[in-house]
């Protein structure tokens, strides 16, 4: 029998109203319908200072954060799903990757080189991402700085990959039967994903209570 997968799905959007909030939840019905174990992170909802102090300040992660490494450690394939603003995430988003993914939990640097290692491995993800600006807009004139940072400077950093990048938009001019197709469309995304067997068993990787020197 094949291993069930784990998916964990990441609002990144702080409105619970948001298209965003309502896509992930699709997403993550589809997933539980299709058989996979899902975990559902709701990051406006969680307690905890998204100003990052830097890596040599004492700032112990909150309870929440601690659970949410937990939830990346346990997940095969991690679902983000946010807006851009300004060309990238949301600055709730951002604070929330700057707390959690901390060197000797997500990457660690070798000691005498520019070389690090990459504590994630074994873990997928996805980005459902909505935009105002059309997605050709985005793409060919101010080149996708939202996309990049987040699947080359983060994840793929840290040793997640493959990185699978669906954008929706325009938002801000769509009709209320094409909002409702993006919601759909993310349900199906869910039930495809939902439907495969686990690639095997994660990287486990170590739960940090405060950021490394």
């Amino acid at each position: 029998m094949a291993e069930q997968h784990n998916i964990l799905v990441i609002l990144g959007h702080p409105a619970a109203g948001s298209l965003c909030a309502g896509m992930a939840r699709a997403y993550a019905e589809g997933a539980r319908h299709a058989g996979a174990q899902v975990r559902f992170l709701d990051v406006g909802q969680l307690a905890f200072n998204p100003l990052f102090q830097g890596y040599g300040a004492a700032q112990p992660l909150e309870p929440d954060l601690l659970a949410a490494q937990a939830d990346i450690s346990w997940a095969h394939h991690l679902v983000w799903v946010y807006p851009i603003w300004w060309g990238a995430m949301p600055a709730l988003l951002k604070g929330f990757i700057d707390r959690v993914l901390l060197p000797g939990y997500a990457f660690k640097y070798r000691k005498g080189s520019s070389l690090w290692d990459k504590l994630l491995t074994g873990r997928s993800a996805e980005l459902l991402v909505t935009m105002d600006s059309p997605p050709w807009y985005f793409r060919w004139v101010t080149r996708m700085p939202g996309h990049h940072q987040m699947k080359k400077a983060i994840l793929e950093f840290c040793g997640i990959r493959p990185v699978q990048v669906h954008s929706f938009g325009p938002v801000r001019s769509a009709s209320a039967d094409r909002l409702a197709l993006w919601v759909e469309k993310a349900r199906q995304l869910g039930l495809r994903r939902g439907a495969r067997s686990a690639p095997g068993k994660p990287r486990p990787a170590p739960v940090t209570s405060s950021p490394s020197p």
